[in-house]
């Protein structure tokens, strides 16, 4: 069986544990992977990455990309699923550089990423199942676009009170500016 019928077979089943908080996007030239970093507060994605494998690096590039945007303070909790890549010691060992902890769900509960899973599944109805990519690089500006100009700035979330992420981050230092 092929992953992609295999995914289609488990989605079907409402297997949720195929699915990696990397998903991948079936592109003419082939599968592209995309890993991401969500941050819980906003529900801005605050760093992606995209390539052909779903190696170490490319996850390592999606949390520099999160860490150069958001400067974020030591302490910060980073959550991620089991996977190999987030278990590596090299993984691991950027976390800790970065004064991050790591916490990784219970083996077979998939529900303590759902956040990063709710993310996925959004993209995936509102661009990537309405489009075929001939291109990894058509599909890499596509989907970046959908993130940072679509996903970040303008799409409504409810938990954020029907605001954007910026939206809701700008309302929110205001208010502690007229405080």
């Amino acid at each position: 069986m092929s992953r992609e019928a295999h995914v289609r077979f488990c989605e079907g089943l409402g297997v949720k544990s195929p699915r990696p908080t990397h998903p991948y996007i079936q592109t003419d030239e082939g599968w592209l992977y995309l890993a991401g970093v969500k941050d819980l507060f906003n529900g801005e994605l605050v760093g992606h990455a995209m390539s052909e494998r779903m190696t170490l690096p490319l996850v390592m590039q999606a949390l520099f990309r999160a860490v150069s945007t958001k400067c974020p303070p030591p302490g910060l909790i980073l959550h991620s699923d089991r996977g190999s890549q987030y278990c590596a010691h090299d993984y691991q060992k950027l976390l800790r550089q970065f004064g991050m902890k790591a916490s990784m769900s219970r083996k077979g509960n998939c529900w303590d990423n759902a956040p990063m899973e709710s993310f996925w599944g959004t993209l995936k109805n509102e661009l990537v199942h309405h489009r075929k990519f001939e291109t990894r690089h058509q599909a890499k500006q596509e989907i970046s676009e959908y993130i940072e100009v679509f996903y970040n700035r303008q799409r409504k979330q409810k938990r954020l009170g029907y605001l954007s992420p910026a939206k809701f981050t700008q309302r929110y230092y205001a208010t502690l500016l007229a405080a």
